[in-house]
């Protein structure tokens, strides 16, 4: 199977990453955090999770990791100028760990195992690199649970498209419903699963959400990929006009489901 990151690292697509907070995206983990705990951040991406995730630990460890050497750049520019001393970054692929066998007491995803190859392998390596008594913890979004109005008819073309492209790619867009089976299929047996959303719906965050997808359809790697799959220009045209008079309605509302996992090894 074809497997290929269907975001991208465009600009658009890493303001949206560099929006994301311990407290918006992460807010399940946070009990279980303390001084002193050794983390490990898969998929990293800009690294505004994992600084703050960084600050609450310290002087613990977090050791960042992504399959982007771009991205992890700019997460290594983040920790910096927050003057954090306690994280490391490093390329890896979530399916081989590069780290011993119960390395680390939290092991912590966010928005990965929707667009990996085999979400059940990465769970299986993200249980062996953690602790006896340490946490797996995971949080991703669930497409086809995302609510919003207005409906206009061209957003639903792009959840459509955006489902078919992420399926080509070989990630499941859907992943928020699927975590628990795909949990226990590798292994894990005290599980507790949870959800959350995002919800956008004031003046700033419509145009800041609505705004940044008309970009992202418009330029990034969904728009590249999208034309390779046969989509005329002019469709997608048309798809970020109608984010962007989404943002602009008073009436405008998004909300983004989210599941979430805390898994006891």
């Amino acid at each position: 199977m074809t497997h290929r990151y269907t975001h991208g690292h465009h600009e658009s697509v890493l303001r949206s990453h560099n929006w994301r907070t311990a407290e918006n995206s992460a807010a399940y983990l946070l009990p279980l955090l303390e001084p002193g705990t050794a983390l490990l951040d898969i998929g990293c991406g800009p690294g505004t999770i994992t600084a703050d995730l960084a600050q609450r630990v310290a002087p613990g460890p977090v050791t960042a990791v992504d399959a982007s050497a771009q991205v992890l750049a700019v997460a290594r520019a983040e920790a910096d100028w927050r003057g954090l001393a306690n994280v490391s970054f490093a390329e890896a692929d979530v399916h081989r760990l590069d780290f011993a066998d119960d390395s680390f007491d939290v092991v912590h995803a966010h928005q990965v195992l929707q667009h990996v190859a085999d979400p059940v392998q990465a769970l299986r390596e993200m249980r062996r690199v953690c602790r006896p008594g340490g946490h797996v913890a995971v949080r991703d979004s669930d497409y086809h649970g995302f609510v919003w109005y207005p409906q206009p008819p061209e957003l639903a073309e792009w959840l459509d498209l955006y489902q078919r492209l992420a399926r080509a790619n070989g990630g499941e867009p859907d992943a928020g419903r699927r975590l628990l089976g795909w949990a226990r299929a590798a292994g894990f047996d005290d599980v507790t699963a949870s959800s959350s959303t995002w919800c956008f719906a004031s003046e700033e965050d419509r145009r800041w959400w609505g705004g940044m997808w008309a970009d992202r359809v418009r330029q990034s790697a969904f728009a590249a990929q999208a034309q390779e799959h046969g989509v005329d220009p002019s469709r997608l045209e048309r798809i970020a006009q109608a984010w962007q008079g989404w943002a602009e309605s008073p009436q405008g509302w998004f909300s983004v489901l989210h599941g979430e996992l805390i898994c006891r090894v």
